[in-house]
């Protein structure tokens, strides 16, 4: 099973585990099993795992109940709460891999940093980026997510992903990594691609080009504004909200959901990525939307009534 629909799974799990589920929620939940085969095994497993930690929380409470004190009432609610949510982050975690955990740098949801390197290099991560440095080999190892690399001069620096290598000198080239390939961009310079399968092509200014287990796919001109995140903002130029709030997604921890008719709605505009509610709240507003939030981390987008 993917990585996002082992997410998605979690996500349905851990909505039913809260009891804050409404007959709509039901109802989306087997419309989403029923739309892929894929997302019913995985539900399935999810429902395996609920049951295999369904034990837990009783072990748990009496082991407080046989504790009198002041306190039991909370530490009793506390520990029903994350043996609720073991089921989930176990099934998350099943689909990360450890390298992720291990990496030698790495920004969470919603982060963003960038790294000054000798020679007048320098990196940025994205959002839950990770990756490995090895300076003295002038090697950067994409583990997962999306970077930015600047080699201003002639030493170049090589960045593996799982897909093949990148020689990057005297070029700018943003890089990211999903689970069916990486997207290479090239602002400045030429980066050359090496395949997984030994060949090599030189990839030019203002091109982007899909780097898959089977090759370097088409050349395409690439619209700077997805990079916006360099400068910590997201760009729309008439998109399609349900694509610009899938983008918002990767920024914000948690569950965001929107009614499907929302879709076919078209957002223009800059938004700072450092406060993503405040982006929310300018959509609903321009858009006449409302903002449901069960949580910080449980927003939904609805038609305003």
């Amino acid at each position: 099973m993917s990585r996002d629909v082992a997410r998605a799974a979690a996500q349905w799990l851990a909505l039913l585990e809260s009891g804050a589920a409404t007959e709509r929620d039901h109802a989306a939940l087997q419309h989403w099993r029923d739309s892929h085969p894929q997302h019913e095994h995985t539900w399935q497993k999810a429902q395996a795992l609920r049951q295999r930690f369904s034990g837990l929380p009783h072990a748990l409470a009496m082991a407080s109940l046989d504790r009198p004190q002041p306190s039991r009432r909370a530490v009793l609610k506390r520990a029903l709460g994350v043996a609720a949510l073991l089921p989930t982050a176990w099934l998350i975690s099943r689909q990360l891999p450890i390298d992720t955990w291990r990496a030698d740098l790495h920004t969470a949801t919603g982060e963003r940093t960038r790294l000054p390197l000798p020679d007048g290099a320098s990196l940025q991560l994205n959002t839950a980026t990770a990756v490995d440095v090895d300076l003295a080999q002038r090697r950067i190892s994409l583990v997962d997510g999306e970077l930015a690399l600047n080699v201003p001069g002639a030493a170049a620096m090589t960045v593996h992903t799982r897909y093949g290598q990148l020689l990057v000198g005297a070029a700018d080239v943003c890089v990211r990594q999903k689970a069916s390939g990486c997207l290479v961009s090239v602002l400045s310079g030429a980066v050359q691609v090496r395949e997984l399968n030994g060949n090599s092509t030189s990839l030019p200014t203002g091109q982007q080009a899909s780097l898959k287990a089977g090759g370097l796919g088409a050349w395409a001109p690439f619209d700077v504004l997805q990079l916006g995140w360099r400068d910590g903002v997201l760009t729309a130029q008439n998109q399609g909200l349900g694509d610009f709030l899938r983008e918002l997604q990767r920024y914000r921890p948690g569950v965001l959901r929107w009614e499907p008719s929302l879709e076919r709605l078209r957002v223009s505009g800059s938004f700072r990525l450092d406060d993503t509610d405040r982006i929310l709240n300018l959509l609903a507003s321009t858009l006449g939307l409302e903002v449901q939030a069960r949580t910080r981390y449980w927003v939904t987008l609805r038609k305003m009534a």
